[in-house]
């Protein structure tokens, strides 16, 4: 081997070292590194990106699909055609909601006992026909959600949780849920008037505030389920005043209603009075006052507008303001739930119009005949 060559094997083998300790000195630098970052910093999952500037809500009023107490009343195939017609419409919103009206358990002690008084005890795999037809969130803020004491409410809570179904509403219980769409997070919450309630009466206002100035804090939609006012078909209009029903004291719901938006509500919608009432484009947000009974077909009194049963479908911005909407009229049959008929294919679009002219002459939307809802433009 020449003098030459050993020279040249020497300078490649000196490059070689030097380079073999720099990819060490690299990767040291970036073992130490991520070692350090992820120590001191750990990784967040990123939010998900907002997908629309839409948002759909489909609401509905009380649901209570059968009971098994004092007798059992449960319906054909075992609740399996309760949602037949409405299915469509509430799996294709973003966001569904509604008022379940008692219990989804085996067990407890009936916790009503007095005259007039009724206690719904469904079986808690109903829960899953509330996932098959769409519900995300139920509020559990009514005077039946303890009709079967603490341990009818934690079957419930079991059988919500087990189908994925949110929920809200009782004092020391649930405050909150949060849903997220399309990139928003969504928070709602639900207020009653029954002592066991997180309670919406004149000396737990600053409760509802609180509740809703925390949502308001962590999420971009805030969504509130009122239950209260007076029961039956008399009581179809909306008084501005308190109101009493045996004696009970169940809101002053206009000014309820007002205060959650005023506080930073976007959507608010009520139900208790078994009856429709009117709705209401309040600062640009959307109140309805009063959504009936949904899904009811046994032990709660389906004659004349008590058997009226909306689902009413919003359009929302990211903002949470009221773009427009659609009431769609079922009515319900003894045994059966909420069905369209083809004889009154939009009678309860119009009572709703009808109450909303009569009860809210500023309400500022605009009703037609067959329940399409727009904001009404402000007239010079």
């Amino acid at each position: 081997m020449t003098m030459m060559t050993m020279m040249s094997l020497m300078t490649n083998l000196r490059s070689t070292n030097r380079l073999i300790v720099l990819i060490l000195l690299i990767a040291s630098h970036i073992v130490v590194g991520y070692s350090s970052f992820s120590y001191h910093t750990p990784l967040a999952a990123p939010p998900s990106p907002r997908t629309s500037d839409t948002l759909t809500i489909a609401m509905t009023g009380d649901i209570m699909m059968g009971t098994t107490w004092p007798d059992t009343l449960l319906p054909y195939a075992d609740g399996a055609y309760l949602f037949r017609d409405t299915k469509t419409l509430l799996r294709r919103a973003d966001l569904t909601v509604g008022n379940l009206e008692g219990t989804l358990a085996y067990g407890g002690e009936s916790t009503k006992d007095g005259p007039n008084q009724y206690a719904f005890r469904t079986p808690p795999h109903y829960a899953g026909w509330l996932a098959d037809a769409g519900y995300d969130f139920m509020s559990m803020a009514n005077n039946h959600a303890n009709d079967f004491g603490i341990e009818g409410i934690e079957e419930t809570e079991r059988a919500l949780d087990s189908c994925g179904i949110k929920y809200a509403g009782l004092e020391g219980r649930t405050e909150t849920a949060v849903i997220e769409r399309k990139g928003l997070r969504i928070g709602l919450c639900a207020f009653g008037h029954n002592p066991y309630t997180l309670r919406h009466t004149e000396k737990e206002l600053k409760t509802v505030g609180r509740i809703i100035d925390d949502l308001v804090r962590q999420t971009d939609i805030v969504v509130v389920s009122i239950h209260g006012g007076a029961e039956g078909g008399k009581y179809s209009h909306l008084p501005d005043s308190m109101e009493t029903f045996f004696t009970e004291k169940r809101g002053h719901l206009r000014h309820l209603a007002h205060f959650c938006i005023d506080h930073g509500a976007d959507v608010v919608y009520g139900h208790g009075p078994h009856v429709v009432r009117a709705v209401e484009s309040y600062r640009g947000r959307f109140i309805a006052y009063s959504l009936g009974n949904f899904c009811t077909p046994y032990r709660v009194s389906l004659k004349g507008v008590s058997g009226y049963a909306p689902l009413i479908e919003i359009k929302i911005d990211s903002q949470g303001r009221f773009l427009k909407g659609q009431i769609y009229s079922f009515i319900q049959q003894y045994g059966r739930g909420p069905r369209w008929s083809k004889k009154k294919p939009n009678a309860v679009a119009q009572r709703i119009k009808w109450l909303t002219e009569a009860d809210i002459p500023d309400s500022h939307i605009r009703i037609d005949s067959k329940g399409t809802l727009n904001v009404e433009t402000t007239k010079n």
